[in-house]
């Protein structure tokens, strides 16, 4: 049988950058996404999150300036002409690690329901980045891009420095992407001042695309709401809050629907409450009012239906979230859920279960939290 035949090692940089593309690129992308999630992006109050993220900006917009002064021949020394081919290669990653990032945080934070497009489109980005490699030699593509990452940088970096959220933080993102981008154009049209003249009407076309795009997501509650993020939520018979625990009575559920936590059935006995629970993140010192929504969809009309809206106090800063419940006195039999709000509207999360009127009480156990 013929053996196996072995990638080629590259012999000179041209080769290098094809060789990491085809062959360590694919496992990087994989290997990155992992370690962003397990270890390096755990809260995104950390700063040593943070400084990763903002090293993957700078070593992106480095790469930017530095590939535009070699093409418009400014730089002319060989050594640097012969790393020129790996110079969009290193782009490529930084880019990939910000959307790596992003996507491990922001899908933290997303209620799918109603953010899944936004999820969907860092995810998109990050698979795309491998593609990218050629783009990145392209100015209007280095702008848009750059913009992209800068403004989904800011949505949550800002609200974690000034301990607030809400639309006015999102307009203040916006505000300071706008400031930074143009700020970085005129440092590119410093350096090379023909291509940046040539391109700007383009560059900013691009710009305010994305930043209009950026804007309806938010607005139509597609963006997460960053820094906040469900940490757990269920439906419950019961909760007994002990010092610090919270004890939990539930009743036993099939293996797939304990993970899934989705459309549960809830076997509510006469004159049961209904009890649901949450835990929510919030960074360090970061306070806020957020509310669990009880709604019933009613089948004649087709529609969900807010029974009850029941605000508390969150606290930020605790690891595993911000603990808290709110009860339904003897909720109705039919499809419920509870969305868990900001008092902006946002949606952080929910919980959906169906109550099925019962005779008697189900057997319980009980869970520590």
């Amino acid at each position: 049988m013929p053996r196996p035949r072995l990638p080629k090692l590259p012999k000179n940089v041209e080769e290098l950058a094809e060789w990491y593309m085809r062959y360590i690129s694919p496992f990087s992308l994989v290997g990155g996404f992992l370690a962003d999630n397990l270890i390096l992006l755990r809260r995104v109050d950390l700063w040593t999150s943070n400084a990763l993220l903002f090293f993957y900006l700078v070593l992106a917009g480095c790469c930017i300036i530095l590939l535009n002064v070699i093409e418009t021949g400014r730089l002319q020394q060989k050594w640097i002409l012969k790393i020129t081919p790996l110079i969009p290669v290193v782009a490529q990653f930084a880019f990939g690690g910000l959307f790596s990032g992003y996507l491990s945080l922001y899908s933290r934070s997303a209620a799918y329901q109603t953010s899944w497009i936004f999820v969907l489109l860092i995810a998109g980005l990050l698979l795309g980045n491998e593609r990218f490699v050629r783009s990145y030699r392209r100015f209007p593509f280095q702008l848009g891009i750059f913009f992209t990452v800068l403004f989904s940088f800011l949505i949550f970096f800002l609200p974690v420095v000034f301990r607030e959220i809400g639309p006015y933080m999102f307009i203040a993102s916006g505000v300071v992407s706008l400031g930074a981008i143009t700020g970085f154009y005129y440092l590119l049209a410093y350096f090379t001042p023909e291509r940046a003249a040539s391109e700007r009407t383009r560059v900013a076309r691009i710009v305010a695309v994305i930043f209009v795009t950026f804007n309806i997501l938010y607005f139509t509650g597609a963006i997460p709401p960053l820094p906040l993020a469900l940490k757990d939520a269920g439906v419950y018979h019961g909760v007994v809050r002990t010092g610090d625990e919270y004890r939990l009575f539930y009743e036993p559920l099939p293996w797939y629907e304990s993970f899934l936590r989705y459309n549960i059935t809830f076997h509510r006995a006469p004159n049961e409450p209904a009890y649901v629970f949450t835990a929510i993140f919030a960074p360090t010192d970061l306070t806020t009012t957020i509310f669990h929504e009880w709604q019933l969809y009613d089948e004649s009309r087709k529609a969900w239906v807010t029974e009850e809206t029941v605000p508390f106090y969150i606290v930020g800063g605790r690891d595993g979230g911000y603990r808290g419940y709110s009860v339904k006195t003897n909720p109705a039999a039919g499809s419920w859920r509870v969305n868990v709000i900001t008092s902006f509207g946002q949606t952080i999360g929910r919980v959906a279960f169906n109550v099925v009127a019962t005779s008697s009480p189900v057997h319980l156990e009980t869970e520590v939290k």
